[in-house]
């Protein structure tokens, strides 16, 4: 490719962009590819240990600076907020909170999403896969509109704005190794522990996320950066960070499987090669 390359990424909270496709972002970044984050949240839901918020006048604050503290070390080029707000897990209060991403009617946050893309001009862009990951729904909201925005961004007549109509040439949706989960599940019964009730507040179902599985039509594999991706994780101490990456059984099972991330590619239409770069037949 005679043009520069960029990658925009369009996500939920800050600590997606690290414990999701983290080791992605800093292999590319590394490469000198250009990698914009656009986060829809500042991931203001949550309980946060006291001793945490030293400095910080609210969670939204703290969680800011862990991200781009994590950015840093990813080398992402920029990072930008849609300025909604965390909805929480499904069935909290805080999913009708007036400001809530997942609150939010899709035209609007697609208007949005579309901007930014007609302003990086990226040739990839990534995002969610349908359930968002565990079905978090501002996950489910923010893939909605990022993939709704994929297909628009290039019409001139949608929203004409500050930058031009600009259509990106790949979408991949990222998702969940499931047979890595799945081996998870059987080790956390083994323990004593159930899989129905995952994460710090026990709201995550790693059951029914692992019945869902994705075609996988890209695998990106980072060891040369999975230190990197381990120091951004650290980054994210208000969400266990450390403990995601190195304790823990899904800490385990990932070291086990090795670093890599999968992707679905949602346009064009793949194939049944898999692919080894998301780059791959662009130039």
């Amino acid at each position: 490719m005679t043009e520069k390359k960029v990658i925009l990424v369009v996500l939920a909270h800050p600590d997606d962009e690290t414990f999701g496709m983290g080791g992605t972002l800093a292999l590319y970044a590394q490469k000198g590819v250009e990698v914009n984050l656009v986060c829809a949240t500042r991931g203001e839901v949550g309980d946060v240990p006291a001793e945490m918020m030293k400095g910080h006048s609210s969670v939204a604050e703290l969680r800011e600076h862990e991200l781009m503290e994590a950015a840093a070390i990813l080398g992402l080029s920029h990072v930008d907020f849609l300025g909604y707000r965390d909805s929480g897990m499904p069935g909290s209060p805080d999913n009708h909170h007036p400001q809530a991403l997942a609150a939010a009617p899709l035209e609007e946050v697609a208007t949005k999403v579309v901007q930014y893309i007609r302003k990086y001009r990226p040739q990839i862009v990534l995002t969610f896969d349908p359930i968002g990951g565990y079905r978090h729904p501002d996950h489910i909201a923010i893939q909605q509109a990022t993939e709704k925005a994929f297909y628009t961004a290039g019409d001139p007549a949608f929203v004409p704005g500050e930058f031009p109509a600009y259509t990106p040439a790949k979408l991949y949706f990222h998702t969940m190794p499931k047979t890595a989960l799945r081996m998870g599940i059987f080790f956390m019964r083994l323990m004593g522990k159930d899989p129905r009730k995952f994460g710090r507040n026990q709201d995550i179902d790693l059951v029914s996320i692992a019945e869902v599985s994705f075609p996988i039509h890209a695998v990106i594999r980072y060891y040369a950066v999975a230190d990197l991706r381990d120091r951004a994780a650290a980054c994210h101490a208000s969400q266990g960070g450390t403990q995601i990456t190195s304790g823990g059984v899904i800490g385990r099972i990932r070291q086990f499987f090795g670093a890599k991330d999968l992707f679905m590619r949602a346009f064009p239409a793949p194939t049944r090669h898999i692919e080894k770069d998301l780059f791959e037949g662009l130039d």
